[in-house]
């Protein structure tokens, strides 16, 4: 449906443009914008390349195994109705590192491969308890060094890309913290509506 709004809206602003007489001015941005994206891409995927290297390095020196020992109490609290020992687990905590290193697209496909074993363990067409909380708290954004907005402000001449680090880690725990805390209320309401 979204590909749809986006064609919509850009056919009508051609249709807009031909009828106003600013073709021209369409063109020219058209071509702008698309060469600024493709220098856009480059930049951030030689970004992520860096820390999916780093991600990498960490995961051949066991310190990715070493940070799951150490959050798994926090996982096992979060994540009650799994399975300690099932690999999900695995990929929960893989998900949640990846996204604190502010690698976003690297940590996508460690987040699907969880909510597909979720779903295996769940066996129903209906979200778990658990599914919900990895969404809830994928959507708070979790970062403590947000590499892809320090790329870009990079890319486009900031004469300090870092100095926002500090306020990504208030405001991205706090909205964490928040979404936690909704997400245990509206399961305990869910429960007690239940009974």
């Amino acid at each position: 449906m979204v590909h749809l709004i986006w064609a919509g809206l850009a056919c009508t602003g051609i249709i807009y443009a031909l009828f106003n007489g600013t073709m021209l001015e369409v063109n020219e941005a058209i071509f702008t914008s698309a060469q600024e994206a493709v220098q856009l891409v480059i930049g951030l995927t030689s970004v992520l390349i860096f820390w999916l290297g780093i991600m990498k390095i960490a995961e051949k020196a066991n310190i990715l195994v070493a940070l799951s020992r150490f959050f798994k109490p926090l996982i096992a609290w979060l994540f009650p109705d799994l399975p300690e020992d099932h690999p999900v687990m695995g990929y929960i905590t893989s998900n949640f590192i990846a996204n604190l290193f502010g690698l976003g697209n690297a940590a996508t496909p460690l987040g699907l491969k969880a909510m597909n074993e979720m779903k295996n363990l769940e066996q129903s067409e209906h979200a778990s308890r658990s599914m919900i909380t990895f969404l809830v708290i994928n959507t708070a954004g979790l970062t403590l060094i947000p590499t892809t907005v320090i790329a870009l402000r990079i890319q486009y001449g900031s004469t300090a890309p870092t100095e926002t680090v500090a306020a990504t880690i208030i405001v991205s725990l706090i909205t964490t913290f928040i979404a936690i805390m909704i997400d245990r209320l509206f399961y305990y309401r869910r429960v007690n509506q239940k009974k």
